[in-house]
């Protein structure tokens, strides 16, 4: 027998648009459920969560299973959320659909979020089944209904019973119409999938009428599918899928994947990771499957990497600060807010260590309550929110080099890029203009994947950048010394001094999302709204009037709009109805206001630094990022004209300029063939970069760091358990390895002559209290019962690197603070606090090499002693 035809189906539509009820009239009459739930029963099949059942609306999509005429066809219907705030759920499932239905009240017809989501099907190329429901109330007109749609949506949307009408939208169904008098199911069912037809059905759900004509339209203008989607996640038995969500059930981590092609069975491995177990999901329970083929949507365990990454259409628009409880510190909050982020990559959590704040963003209020309720649920405590701030963006306005290098003791790599705007809207793109001579292809690739693995952001006001191409014009490693991480540092300063410099000359504009909006109200109040448009900075059509009312169309800042839908509720006495969608980002109509509200200090953002680390004398020195283009080892062009070396060495001395654009003919040829020609463009060759930037100009703009005394933290069991000989020593006595640790740090600190301080957790000690021991010359800390090392090390980072300590002789001193951890999330705050990262690894070394010169210093004074000794003895000799 025949495979039945398998298929995954999302059902979309605007808030109260019956979406749901039709959901449950589809799953009734393929007998799927007994009777039909209803959103105010608070008992539909889908809406299983407390939060949609109290709010009656869809906030998690959902799935189910059902089948179509006697089981020829299978259905995994997807129902998405309707409302704006979780736009961001429902664009997720959009990758995985092989059809949809967009519902639209008949009562409303099309309303704005309905354009956006047809613009979101037909980003993603997904057939369009429409359903006009509610055409059971009063004042519903079917032919109105369906020219609407043709005018708002698209000509191809049309009834199955005019077959003249629907043969005009596809020329192949016009050919056979003309020929035939008719057309076949098939013919009509190819023209929907190409998208030139738009089937639409005119109905009541909640009745129901005009459903089971419906649900039999879909098994007959449906195909077949072989996928050719490569898909993002791939194993054995030629398995290749798409990871569309992760969600939890009961704790456990779900991967949520569409299979494309092969077979996915328990226990393959995806990434080097292991299947436990392959759920169907329909409702809130599930069912196990031994395997999943091609078309099946199935949840994963077992799987730990896998993420729901891509590229949103839609995305938030404020962003809030996150206020946790006084008994949950910043560490942990980030870590609950990292887990929730696993499953909505569109919260972009975020740590801004400049005024030591989690921010997260947002579609809206509703969102926010629903994620506040989330963390309540889950995790045991109420967390609060500040006022929704405008979540802006940062681009160029010309081209400009960056450069990065990064070369502290036994690492290297340097990177040369060039930034170019893009036009409004295009986000970001990233290549490469480096020939492979100069830079070998791995190293290229994993230069693009450092593009690729972080948020990058602008230095006006710290907010992300967008329409800007990034390409890799030169780079270079060394055999011996590079690893991967050292290219992630070297790109991650490129960027950031291309950023720097752009800034320094005027060339940055701060973007604010705005909106499109559709203002219907009284004809008398009109004027009152063109008013109200004109000084939000907004602009507006010509008002259209229809009767007695007026219909205003037109664009405005959110940051001006956000609040506006209450004013109009209040001065048309509610005659007024205002709606919103979303319009892409602009040119921000009140930069400086904007900057000087910030109050953002590139300076002092140590995390997004574009300055480079050079090698001298064996030491890291950290070099501004205005000061290091002449110091860099390459030339930022595809030549490097030095002189062949025989064996590269990172510790060069002097360097060369190289040719700018426009003087290496390879070069421009290549960019020229990449961009265009090179005639009126700011190219950011060194030459002209240095042309355009009065040294004054660059004082005026930088502030040069005092140089500090340094002052080491280390978190100790951290370092304990990060050193191998240490661990082994703790198995037999923990006592005895912090010992250890303790005598090491006094050898370090003799030598390096610095401030050290060792913290030892002791939260766990009942009763505890915090004690201080000074041990030849060092600080030892053991912190009192409910304090953490963590906590104690990220407020004293604070007070040192800030409002500094008092020394012996009664004066504050400030300090430039170093710490040695590998606890990721604590390194993230403590970098905000001014402070210089080193993981265990990096101090380990250090200590080590430390060792080794007092070795040596020691080895030496031993052979000048001996020599000594010959010398008294030679001059006793002669003596006696």
């Amino acid at each position: 027998m025949a495979k039945a035809k398998r298929l995954t189906i999302g059902i979309l539509a605007h808030v109260d648009a019956g979406k749901t009820t039709l959901s449950e009239a589809m799953l009734y009459h393929s007998g799927r459920i007994k009777s039909m739930g209803r959103v105010d029963h608070k008992n539909a099949f889908l809406d299983t969560d407390t939060q949609e059942k109290d709010r009656g609306i869809t906030i998690f999509s959902k799935q189910a299973e059902f089948t179509i005429g006697d089981g020829e066809t299978e259905v995994m219907l997807l129902d998405t959320p309707g409302h704006v705030d979780f736009s961001a759920e429902m664009e997720r499932t959009l990758s995985v659909l092989d059809y949809a239905i967009l519902v639209i009240s008949g009562k409303d017809g099309v309303q704005s979020h309905t354009v956006t989501l047809w613009k979101l099907l037909q980003k993603y190329e997904v057939p369009v089944f429409v359903f006009i429901n509610k055409m059971d109330l009063d004042g519903t007109d079917e032919d109105r209904l369906l020219t609407e749609l043709k005018e708002t949506l698209d000509p191809g949307c049309s009834v199955l019973t005019d077959l003249e009408e629907l043969a005009t939208c596809d020329d192949e169904l016009l050919e056979e119409y003309l020929t035939n008098g008719t057309l076949e199911n098939d013919s009509i069912a190819r023209a929907v999938y190409e998208r030139s037809v738009f089937p639409c059905f005119f109905g009541s759900a909640l009745k129901p009428y005009g459903v089971s004509e419906f649900m039999q339209s879909l098994q007959n203008l449906t195909l077949r599918l072989v996928y050719t989607d490569p898909g993002n996640v791939s194993g054995p038995n030629d398995f290749r899928g798409r990871v569309f969500k992760i969600t939890r059930d009961q704790g456990e981590r779900l991967t949520h994947i569409k299979v494309l092609g092969g077979v996915l069975r328990v226990k393959d491995e995806i990434d080097g990771e292991k299947v436990n177990q392959i759920r169907i999901y329909s409702g809130q329970k599930y069912r196990t499957v031994d395997s999943a083929e091609s078309g099946m949507l199935c949840a994963v365990t077992g799987l730990v990497k896998t993420s729901a990454g891509y590229d949103a259409e839609l995305e938030p628009v404020m962003s809030y600060r996150v206020i946790p409880p006084a008994e949950v510190n910043d560490t942990k909050m980030l870590e609950i807010l990292r887990q929730l982020e696993d499953e909505d990559p569109m919260l972009n959590v975020s740590w801004n260590p400049q005024i030591r704040e989690i921010q997260v963003k947002l579609m809206g209020e509703i969102q926010l309550e629903v994620l506040s309720n989330i963390i309540n649920e889950r995790f045991g405590f109420e967390v609060t929110f500040g006022q929704g701030q405008i979540a802006y963006k940062e681009t160029i306005t010309e081209p400009v080099t960056g450069a990065g290098h990064f070369e502290p003791l036994r690492h290297y790599a340097e990177v040369q890029l060039l930034l170019e705007p893009l036009p409004n809207g295009s986000g970001l793109s990233f290549g490469t203009l480096c020939s492979e001579d100069v830079l070998d292809k791995n190293w290229q690739r994993l230069i693009m994947t450092h593009f690729l693995e972080k948020e990058y952001t602008g230095a006006l006001t710290n907010s992300p950048i967008t329409d800007m191409r990034i390409s890799i014009l030169t780079g270079r490693a060394h055999k011996k010394h590079t690893e991967g991480g050292d290219f992630r540092q070297s790109t991650y300063r490129a960027i950031r001094q291309g950023l720097r410099k752009s800034a320094a000359l005027g060339q940055v504009v701060l973007l604010e999302p705005w909106y499109e909006f559709r203002l219907e109200l009284p004809g008398d109040m009109v004027g009152r709204a063109m008013a109200d448009i004109q000084r939000m900075s907004g602009t507006f059509e010509a008002p259209e009037m229809r009767g007695d009312n007026a219909i205003l169309e037109g664009q405005a800042p959110v940051s001006e709009m956000k609040s506006y839908i209450t004013e109009v509720a209040m001065y048309t006495k509610g005659y007024g109805r205002l709606m919103v969608r979303a319009a892409g980002y602009r040119p921000c109509h009140n930069q400086d206001e904007v900057i000087e509200r910030i109050g953002y200090d590139p300076d002092r953002d140590i995390e997004n630094t574009g300055d480079s680390v050079f090698c001298s004398h064996g030491t890291g020195i950290n070099i501004p990022w205005y000061e290091s283009d002449e110091m860099m080892h390459m030339s930022n062009g595809l030549k490097d004209t030095r002189e062949e070396e025989t064996e590269f060495s990172p510790k060069v001395t002097s360097y060369r300029s190289g040719p700018s654009f426009e003087d290496d003919d390879e070069l421009r040829r290549i960019f020229e063939n990449t961009y265009g020609s090179l005639s009126g463009k700011n190219t950011g060759s060194r030459k002209k970069w240095k042309a355009k930037i009065e040294p004054k100009e660059y004082v005026a703009k930088v502030k040069i760091k005092e140089s500090l005394p340094e002052y080491l933290l280390v978190d100790g069991y951290n370092i304990i358990f990060a050193w191998p000989d240490l661990k082994e020593l703790a198995k037999v006595s923990i006592d005895a390895a912090r010992d250890a640790l303790i005598e090491i740090l006094c050898n370090y600190q003799g030598f390096k002559k610095c401030k050290l301080m060792v913290v030892f957790d002791a939260y766990k000690v009942k009763g505890g209290e915090r004690h201080i021991e000074q041990q030849a010359g060092i600080s030892v800390v053991y912190t009192k019962e409910a304090e953490t090392a963590d906590t104690f090390i990220e407020r004293t980072t604070y007070e040192l690197s800030g409002k500094g300590a008092v020394d012996e002789e009664g004066k504050r001193q400030k300090y430039s603070v170093k710490v040695a951890t590998s606890d990721r999330l604590e390194q993230i705050i403590i970098m905000g606090n001014d402070a210089i990262r080193m993981s265990a690894k990096d101090f380990i070394a250090e200590v080590e090499m430390v060792n080794k010169q007092i070795e040596e210093v020691i080895a030496r004074n031993n052979r000048q002693n001996e020599i000594a000794s010959v010398k008294i003895g030679h001059i006793f000799d002669k003596k006696q």
